[in-house]
Formats: structure tokens, sequence, C-alpha cells
């Protein structure tokens, strides 16, 4: 295999110019600043402490860069991924525990070895086989499923029951209580992060801000909701009337190593981490697929396994849990003008010395702030018309869509997404056991053929 099939890189290398540094450096320290607050809000959607999300997006950024083919996509921690990490960890550790960080650090390492594997036996096909609606639907259930379970850091209540049905049932009964405080925050930050996002940009170029400057403050406005909350947090001393903080992040740059493994717990991961890969690569080539159009590039689907597992392996090294890219992410990226996978190193640079100089600042950063990030970034996630487009053409791809929708409301996300997987093969399978057949005929008086259900034809006897 040629140099360019193993390193995508050594394409833009070769043509690398100042014009170009310039376009990337600025999309990097856009998408740096809006990847930092994010990181560590997947952090704790995945019940890990807030350092690993500032792990997992150093070392993998740096790696797709080297092996992946779209030049704009961002690879990191991502909501989906962040929730399936979540579940598959909660059978095998509590949360909290160096037996949990070290399974997310295996879990890692298998989605890499998978998603590797995968791309050197070029199994990039296999994407074909997932129904586009029913991946949809599951990524839209999980949205919903990963918004709900933020309301505890919103509001600081204690559930005995953490699961859906169980939080319903207790926040509309009176045994909750609530943290006066956090919920405050909470509130407050959802409120500002939904507003400014929907309505901030709009407000800004109408106030006769340029439309650059408007984008660039919209995305920024997570990093001034975590600077305004620890501010207030520390000056007033929240923390002592309950508002839960991130606490002490350590210092510098994350130790690398291989994994302690047992073969019982890749036993017990090895099933979570063939639905993350699976999720994560379909998620991954869809947002590249989409960007790439818009520059008449193509993207690599074998190539792209090889990249997305470099950078789960990468992330293992590095004491990180698994990563994929992501949508709003690689959108900013593009949007911001970035030309080359160049930006993502230069967004993990800018990452690098957060985690080295910037981290004892965080110490007050309340976890409402972090639980708002999550709901209003994921809310942009849930794509419920796909229930009527589907309904309008294809009536089993609905059943499909509905099925893998409830199941994950109600089961969870394993059980949801291993549910979309088997129905979306089924479908394949179905519909290419049953191909189209047309009779056809001539049409009198000239020399085309038809169908014989839609046209007056002839047709030969026999």
């Amino acid at each position: 295999m040629s140099q360019l099939s193993w390193l995508p890189c050594a394409r833009w290398v070769r043509t690398y110019n100042g014009d170009t540094f310039k376009n990337d450096m600025v999309a990097a320290i856009i998408v740096a600043i809006m990847l930092i607050p994010q990181s560590l809000a997947y952090a704790l959607l995945a019940g890990l402490p807030a350092e690993i999300g500032l792990y997992s997006s150093i070392l993998p950024l740096v790696f797709y860069a080297l092996f992946g083919t779209s030049t704009t996509l961002s690879v990191g921690p991502v909501a989906v991924a962040s929730l399936m990490t979540a579940s598959a960890l909660a059978s095998v550790a509590a949360q909290g525990t160096a037996d949990y960080l070290s399974a997310a650090v295996v879990l890692a390492g298998l989605s890499g070895l998978i998603l590797l594997i995968s791309g050197v036996f070029r199994l990039g096909f296999m994407a074909s086989f997932l129904s586009h609606s029913v991946v949809s639907a599951f990524i839209s259930a999980s949205a919903i499923v990963i918004a709900l379970t933020q309301i505890r850091h919103i509001t600081g209540a204690q559930f005995d029951d953490e699961s859906l049905f169980g939080m319903f049932k207790a926040l509309t009964s009176s045994g909750v209580e609530v943290n006066i405080s956090t919920t405050v925050i909470g509130l407050s930050v959802l409120t500002y992060l939904w507003l400014i996002r929907s309505r901030g940009k709009s407000l800004l170029v109408y106030l006769g801000v340029s439309d650059k400057t408007a984008s660039l403050v919209v995305k920024s406005a997570p990093v001034l909701a975590v600077i305004l909350t620890i501010t207030v947090t520390a000056l007033y001393s929240l923390d002592a009337s309950g508002v839960a903080i991130v606490g002490k992040i350590p210092e510098g740059l994350p130790s690398l190593g291989l994994p302690t493994i047992s073969i019982e717990l890749v036993k017990t991961l090895f099933v979570p981490a063939c639905l993350i890969s699976i999720i994560g690569f379909v998620e991954s080539i869809s947002v590249g697929r989409t960007l790439g159009a818009k520059k008449r590039q193509r993207i690599d689907e074998n190539q792209e396994l090889i990249g997305l597992g470099t950078a789960n392996l990468a992330s293992s090294f590095s004491g990180g849990f698994p990563v994929t890219g992501g949508f709003s992410r690689s959108v900013v990226n593009f949007d911001a003008g970035a030309v080359t996978q160049a930006s993502s190193i230069f967004a993990a640079i800018f990452i690098a010395l957060v985690s080295v100089f910037l981290t004892p600042y965080l110490y007050s950063l309340p976890k409402a702030t972090l639980a708002a990030t999550i709901i209003v970034a994921v809310l942009g996630l849930v794509d419920l018309s796909v229930i009527r487009k589907t309904w309008d053409y294809s009536k089993s791809d609905w059943l499909a869509v509905m099925l893998t929708l409830s199941m994950t409301l109600i089961f969870g996300v394993e059980i949801g997404v291993s549910c979309g997987v088997l129905v979306s093969l089924c479908l394949h399978l179905y519909r290419t056991s049953r191909p189209h057949i047309a009779e056809v005929g001539l049409v009198d008086g000239t020399e085309h053929f038809r169908n014989v259900v839609r046209y007056k034809v002839t047709t030969l006897p026999g």
C-alpha cells in the first residue's frame, strides 16, 4: 500500500503554505474554545473525572489528523459515545473508582483495535448496511436520554432510582429535594446558552457586529458561561451551600502507557466496544461525507476506520475514553475556514496548554454549568422529523425507527443500538432478497421498451 494510502496527511503537508496556516490556526482557536467546555462536560456524562475529557482531546486529534481522510472532521469526546461509555461501565465498577477509570481506558483501546482491524481488512462497506433513518432515531433517542439524565446535575437533586422512569416519578412526587443555588446556576446557564445559540448571532448582526465576529461570540458562549459561574461560585463559596463543583483537576499532560488488561474485562467490554465503534464510525462517516461534499472531497471509509482506530488507541494510551467525529465541532471547524487537519493538531496543542497551565482555575466550576452545556449541545441532535419522513416513504423504515426510538428510551442505549443494528440488517437482507423486477414490452411504433404495468406495450409470448 502506498504512503499516501496509509498517511493521507502527506497529501496536504506537501502543499502547505502561509495562507493555509492562517486559516487552520483561526479554525483551531475557535474549535478549541468550543471543545474545552465540551470535553469537560462529556467526561462528566461518562462518569469520569473532568481531566479525562481534556486527555481525550489531545492525542486523538493528532492521530486522526495523520491517518484520517476528512480535512475538517473534528475528533474528540461526543455525547452519544460518552453515554454509551457510562452504560457499558456501569456493570463493571462504581463511578469514581480506579477500576471504573481503568475500564474506560480499556474500552477506548478495544474500540480502537476493532476499528483499526476493520480498516485493515477493508470493512468500511459495512456502513452501508445500517439504515440512516435507524441511526438517526437512535441518536435522537440517546440525545433525549442524555438531556434527561442531566436533571440531577441541573437541580442538585439526588435520586434513589436514576432510570428515566425513576427520576420522573421522584420529580413528580414530594420526595426529592433540590438545591436552590445549583438550580439557579443550572437554569441560568441553560437559558443563556439556549438564547445565545438560537438568537445570539442574529441579534449581534442587527446591532452592527460583523457576521464573523458574531459567529465567534456565539461559539465562545460556553467558555463565557464557565468563566462567569466559576467566578460567582468562588466569590460566594457556593460549594459550601451544596453546589457540586468539579474540584481539583491535576495539572500537566497525561502520562502515556498501556492500560491494565484482564481477560474477564475484555470479555465484558467487547460487545459494548463493538457497538460504540459502529455508532461512532457511522456518525463520523455521515459528518465527513456531508462536509466533504461541500468541498468535493472523497471520504475513504476504510481509511476512516484506520484514522478513528488510531485516535481511540491514542486516547487509551493517554488515559482517555472512546472518541469519534463530532457533528457540531466539525461544522464549526468547517465554517471557521479549516483547510487541512493541521487545524486539529493546533487545537490539540491549545488544549494541552490548558491542561498544563489553566486547570487550577477550573476548581470551582459547577457541574450544573457542564450539565447545561450538555443539554444544549445534545438537543441539537434530536431530529424527530425522521418519524414523519419514514412514514411518508416507507412503512417498514417507520416501524424500524419507532422500534429503535422506543427501545432506546425504555431500555437504554445498549439495547437500543443493538436493536437498531439488528433491524437495519434485517431490512437490508429483506430488500436485497426481494429486488424490484419489472416486465417490459415494446412501445408500438418505437424502439423503446417500457414497464407493462405503466404503458401500453407489445410483449412476446412465452
